[in-house]
Order: structure tokens, then sequence, then C-alpha cells
């Protein structure tokens, strides 16, 4: 981020471009099937607010469950492997949501329960791919490199929504599920061909002991910490709101399923002019100030939201997922980078694990609450819940000592 100029322009090594189009097919793959899951369950399935808000907990899950196994093992074993089987699972979990499309014989239940397995391979890309960047390139281009790749995931983002709510509105969801699949199999094909450089050989130690060895790194860490406990209630307040959103945009807002693919396809659209603009937002602001981008475009696009319960308008909510995806990618890649140059390489898998099992755990938890909330009063209630959370963790940031930084700092020095 507020690295100097020529930073930007190292030359990422080929290994990294494996790697770089890997991630960008498989964050293709897993936007296209979570943009065409609530469609099918709303359209075809006849679910309700209750049911988007299950099936997005069922979709969310694995990240509070399986991602500190899935860090300890990128710490002992190789990554890309790791990455590679697990995309393997997605591949499998879609074809068989195809083959009950085929066949008629999908319910939500089913639907819910693939979607758990398909999100293994986004975990192990999450927890394995910032733990191998250190190993692939120089110090100087983790910037440039975790930019690349949140690049390829904002273009992920912005086309795979629009072009699963398309297929499934024009030409059937199973369309969608064999695109999904047939990418996931081209980034496993991407990762058979990458050289993860050896690593040195660490002693066996016992499970607990290396995640509390972890997790003690972060706990106690004055800029790990905030930014951890910030990323938490981003992605609590989004998957409230994203629990709902898919029928709160058809029976409140009037929108077909092409219309509402379009407007979530927006957050990748806003990802993708965040991360295009993040080089020169570096070179004229200090660290500690992008850090608060992110942040502050995250609350500013959840009260856009609660406006349309005033002037329901499909622009609204267009602007609120572009502000969404335009601000926070910049978050994204400033915290990737400040995790990447203060975390001992040899913690870095679990690490990456525990800022993924705490902030995307909260995303299972943000659907179930969503799903609760408006079971228990309304979806508006959802989108008034989903601006208080904004609003905590743009306040935590602002207050931390991250946000005073003028430049990355060092490597932390821990004992071994």
């Amino acid at each position: 981020m507020h690295a100097s100029p020529s930073s930007t322009r190292v030359r990422l090594p080929a290994a990294f471009q494996r790697l770089a189009w890997s991630n960008l097919v498989a964050q293709s793959a897993e936007q296209i099937s979570l943009a065409a899951a609530p469609l099918v369950a709303v359209f075809a399935l006849g679910a309700d607010a209750r049911g988007t808000g299950l099936l997005q907990t069922a979709q969310t899950l694995p990240f509070l469950l399986l991602s500190i196994p899935l860090g300890v093992w990128a710490d002992r074993r190789s990554r890309r492997t790791l990455m590679a089987l697990a995309e393997s699972v997605r591949v499998v979990a879609m074809l068989c949501v195809l083959l009950l499309l085929m066949t008629h014989a999908l319910s939500l239940p089913l639907l819910a329960a693939l979607g758990f397995v398909a999100a293994t391979g986004t975990v192990a890309y999450n927890v394995a791919a910032p733990s191998l960047v250190p190993s692939l390139v120089s110090r100087e281009a983790y910037a440039g490199a975790n930019g690349r790749l949140e690049l390829a995931r904002s273009v992920a983002y912005s086309a795979g929504p629009a072009l699963g709510g398309l297929l499934v509105g024009w030409i059937g969801a199973e369309w969608a599920y064999g695109c999904a699949a047939a990418l996931s199999a081209l980034a496993v094909g991407l990762l058979a061909g990458l050289r993860e450089p050896p690593r040195a050989a660490t002693p066996a130690r016992h499970f607990m002991l290396e995640l509390r060895e972890g997790t003690r790194f972060v706990l106690h860490d004055s800029l790990l910490l905030p930014m951890l406990a910030t990323a938490v209630f981003f992605n609590l307040g989004f998957f409230v709101l994203q629990a709902v959103y898919v029928p709160y945009a058809v029976h409140r807002l009037g929108l077909s399923a092409s219309a509402v693919g379009i407007t979530l396809g927006a957050y990748g659209v806003g990802m993708v002019c965040g991360a295009l603009a993040a080089p020169a937002v570096a070179r004229r602001l200090a660290f500690g100030r992008v850090l608060l981008i992110g942040p502050s475009c995250g609350l500013l696009a959840s009260l856009v939201m609660v406006g349309t319960l005033v002037a329901p308008s499909f622009w609204l909510a267009l602007l609120s997922f572009f502000l969404l995806g335009a601000g926070p990618i910049l978050w994204v890649v400033g915290s990737t980078t400040l995790r990447q140059a203060i975390t001992p390489q040899r913690m870095m898998g679990r690490v990456s694990a525990l800022n993924s099992a705490a902030t995307y755990g909260a995303r299972p938890a943000g659907a179930l609450l969503g799903a609760a909330i408006s079971a228990r009063w309304n979806m508006d209630a959802c989108l008034i819940a989903a601006a208080v959370a904004f609003f905590v963790q743009a306040s935590i940031i602002a207050m931390s000592p991250a946000a005073r930084l003028a430049a990355i700092p060092e490597e932390r020095v821990t004992a071994c």
C-alpha cells in the first residue's frame, strides 16, 4: 500500500502468475454458484427470507469450522496441494447440484448441504493463497502481488453474480452450475502446474500448541487485533444484509432475477474500480489512511441501502453494492499486506487461518442473525441491523493505532 512507486513495478514471477490465474477462475466459479443458489432457492424452490438466510449460513459455515484446521495444514504441508484438493471437492459438489437440477430432485436442504461442501475450496484459497505469496515474491512486491490477486477476485465478483443471474434467468440454473464446475476444474489444472518453493523443515508439534501460538500472536498484537475486530463486524453486517437481500429485492424492490444479478454484480464492479485505483491511492495517502477508506465506504453503503426503505430503487441498491466493493477492496489489500509484513513465515498459515475463521466465521453468524431478525420482525429490520454493524466496524478502525500508520511496519520478532 504506502510503498514506494517502484514497488508496484516489480516483475512478478511465473509461479505467482499461475496462482493469480487459478485464483481468478476459482473465485469466478464461487461467485457464479453463490449468485445462482439464492435465485434457485427463491424462484425454483419457493424459499422465503428465512430459507435464504439459512442457505447463506450453510454456505459460509465452512469458514468457521475449517479455516483453523486448514491453516495448520498450510503451515505443515504443501499449500498448493491443499488448494488443489479443496477445489476438486468444489467440482464434485457443483456437478452434484447440476445432476439434481437435471433430475428435478433438488431440495433446499440438499442445496444448502452441497453449498457447504463447495465452500471448502474457497476456505482453502483464503487460507493458503496469502500464505503462499511471501514464498513466491519478494517483500517489496507484497502489495503489488496482493493487489493483483484482489483485482482478479474483483473481476470474479463483478462478472460472477451478473453471469449467474443471467444464466438462471435466461437459460436455466443447470448452465450456471455447469459453468461453475468447469471453471473450478480449470483452477485445479492451473494449480497442478504451480511449482511451490520448498520450505525449511519444522519440528512436528501438537495441533493445539501451534494453534495457541498463532492465537496469542494475533490477540496480543496492537495492529492485528483491531483489524481483526473491524473485519468481523464488517462481515457480520454484510451477511445480515446478504441473508435477506434477494427476497427483499424481488418482493420489495420488484426486481427480476437478472436485475438482482446486476445489482449483486455492482459489488464486483466496485471491487475492480477500487483495485485499479489502489496503487494511486497508496502513493498519495499514508498507509493508515488507506485502511480507513474501506470501513467508511461500508458504512456509507449500508446507509444507502437503508434509504431504499423510504425510496425503493434499483439504482440505490446498485450504488450500495458498488460502494461495498470499491472501498473495502483497499482494506483487503492493505490488511493482507500488513499481516504478511509483520507475521513470521513459520506462522503465516495459522495467522491467515485465524483471520479467516474470525472474519469469515462472522458470515454464517450474520446470515443466521439476518434469518432470525427477518423471522422475528421483518426484512426492514435486517437492513437497519446491518447498518449498526457497519457503524461499529468503522468506529473500531478509526480509533485503532493502525489508522495512524505512516507506512508498512517491519516483521514482528517472536520466540520459536
